[in-house]
């Protein structure tokens, strides 16, 4: 399960170290995408593999459907640790997130996601005040 906050620092070669806690939960190999809100979203191999199927099932006939099977797979990377726990975050990637140095990985149970430090403060200034009425719309009864 991938849950908890971290901080992250891109380096010169534009890779961050993904934290120990989260490592064994993304498996041998995982993938990164473009994610909503302008976040890098990342997927152990075996949620990829399923979220991909639901992706592939969308129907050719529509235009939107293509539209986003295009973009959500072209930004697609099938990547993996390096001996000391980093990964390479493609350009792409991080011109969509906006990640120049410091980040910000977050566990959200079967994903994480990679924010810019700027975006992820401003995304958390939002979560902190609508928490209570998300919680009561959306989840009162699980808690």
């Amino acid at each position: 399960m991938l849950i908890g906050e971290y901080n992250l620092t891109l380096d010169d070669r534009g890779r961050i170290i993904i934290p120990s806690k989260l490592r064994n939960d993304l498996e041998d190999s995982f993938v990164m995408t473009k994610g909503l809100d302008g976040c890098i979203f990342v997927y152990p191999k075996t949620e990829w593999e399923e979220i991909s199927k639901k992706v592939r099932s969308l129907p050719l006939s529509s235009k939107e459907a293509r539209a986003f099977q295009r973009s959500f797979y072209s930004k697609a990377v099938l990547t993996n640790l390096d001996k000391q726990g980093r990964v390479l975050i493609p350009q792409s990637l991080r011109d969509h997130s906006g990640l120049v140095k410091d980040g910000i990985i977050v566990g959200l149970d079967v994903r994480a996601e990679i924010w810019s430090l700027e975006k992820w403060q401003e995304m958390d200034e939002d979560l902190e005040s609508s928490y209570e009425d998300n919680v009561m719309t959306l989840g009162g009864e699980m808690l």
